[in-house]
């Protein structure tokens, strides 16, 4: 979905953080981007977060942001940040919106 960028030369860096996880401090800072709570951009419906059950703690950012941290499958993807913003890729218009 960053194609986007890619139709308008909008020159991007990718981070796999799937196999470099963010901290849990990168995605406190993360969050403040988006605007979001953890359990705003926490994937739902990913067996990690079944497993941990973590539907009973959408409420608690620590435990969320440590549980995103240990297991990114959890985050939504894609997020785009561009200087203080953020935005999660979907529809992939919205990355427009920051950039």
């Amino acid at each position: 979905s960053v194609g986007i960028l890619d139709e308008k030369d909008i020159s991007y860096k990718t981070i796999k953080y799937i196999d470099t996880p963010l901290s849990v401090l990168e995605l406190r800072e993360l969050g403040k981007k988006l605007g979001l709570r953890p359990k705003d951009f926490i994937r739902k419906g990913e067996q990690d977060f079944k497993q941990l059950n973590l539907l009973s703690k959408l409420d608690d950012d620590d435990v969320l942001f440590d549980a995103i941290s240990r297991f990114p499958k959890l985050m939504e993807r894609p997020i785009v940040v561009h200087g203080d913003k953020a935005c999660i890729g979907r529809p992939p218009e919205k990355i427009l919106e920051i950039i």
